[in-house]
């Protein structure tokens, strides 16, 4: 079959390599969409590192190749077997891995999968936009271990992708106000005309604003999705006492200035997430069918799959213009 496949660092380029052979518990899926992560472009810089020659790409939608209907494919990996899997934490198994990352995945014509890490796809979905459901798995699994209440105000810090996914998911839990922190207008606009109640440009401003908006008090949650350590320092300055702070944005730095007396004082609750668990994907697939998030307008670019590796130069350029960008496949 055909494939985009990374050589070494940087080198992408389309090539022929074997048909996977799906085993008795695991399906083939022809690929028609996939969508490009912040990981994928780690994993292209040499970041994150893997084993060379790769096929890269984990948000991923297709038709089961035996005529079975369009799905989703859920790409985090685990042994079932660990104390993580029987305890039911399937995301943090030490044994498990990353279709995309540690196996080969979606930038190609078929895609092996487990049988159990698919998901039909409604027809209320296109399969444009259905990569995207990835995505806000990983958010609605961070969400469901704080459990936004309908009247909290929510504060998301950074208005990439990710961030705007986490607006509309607290606004789908009944949020108010839920206010989106971005210094482009444009991602502020997207995230208004989204349904956010308020958007701010963010720094010391943003946090006075931010009391304001939430009678002196600062929010009840506050998203942190950029990753960043100074806007860290800001969401912890935007949460009121009793807070809870979810850090989802991916923090690489070692050490950095943060108001540590304030996480103190504040008595704040921290949470992370890292990945979605198989439950994550009917509840998000019901959502996006359902109206209750958008994903449509998240999706800037729609480029032929051929194209991948100029696709991977625009994820650090324009970034004030762009979000998701979707790749057709057209190897076949």
């Amino acid at each position: 079959m055909k494939a985009m496949i990374l050589r070494a660092t940087r080198d992408v380029a389309p090539g022929e390599v074997r048909r996977p052979n799906p085993a008795h518990d695991q399906v083939l899926v022809r690929m028609t969409h996939s969508g490009i992560c912040g990981t994928d472009r780690k994993i292209f810089d040499g970041e994150i590192p893997v084993r060379h020659p790769l096929i890269m790409g984990h948000e991923m939608a297709g038709e089961l190749a035996d005529g079975g209907g369009r799905v989703i494919v859920d790409p985090c990996l685990y042994c079932g077997a660990c104390f993580y899997c029987r305890a039911g934490l399937t995301s943090l198994c030490p044994q498990g891995g990353l279709i995309g990352r540690d196996v080969d995945g979606g930038f190609a014509e078929y895609v092996v999968a487990p049988r159990s890490h698919v998901f039909a796809l409604p027809d209320a979905i296109d399969s444009r936009s259905a990569p995207l459901i990835q995505v806000v798995t990983t958010c609605m699994h961070s969400q469901r271990q704080i459990n936004i209440l309908a009247g909290q105000s929510v504060v998301v810090v950074g208005l990439g992708v990710t961030g705007q996914v986490h607006a509309q998911l607290a606004k789908a839990r009944g949020a108010h106000p839920v206010i989106g922190i971005s210094r482009s207008a444009w991602k502020r606009q997207m995230a208004e005309q989204l349904g956010a109640d308020l958007t701010l440009a963010g720094g010391e401003s943003g946090v006075r604003a931010v009391m304001e908006a939430t009678e002196g008090r600062g929010a009840d949650v506050v998203i942190e999705s950029t990753g960043f350590l100074p806007a860290v320092a800001d969401a912890i300055s935007m949460c009121r006492l009793g807070a809870t702070l979810l850090l989802f944005g991916i923090i690489t730095q070692s050490e950095g200035a943060l108001p540590f007396y304030q996480i103190y004082f504040k008595e704040l609750t921290i949470v992370n997430g890292r990945a979605a668990k198989g439950e994550d994907f009917p509840a998000s697939i019901d959502l996006a069918a359902r109206g209750a998030i958008k994903l449509d307008p998240l999706i800037t670019h729609v480029v032929p799959i051929a194209e991948l590796g100029t696709a991977m130069e625009m994820l650090t350029s324009d970034a004030d213009h762009r979000m998701k960008i979707i790749l057709e496949n057209e190897l076949a």
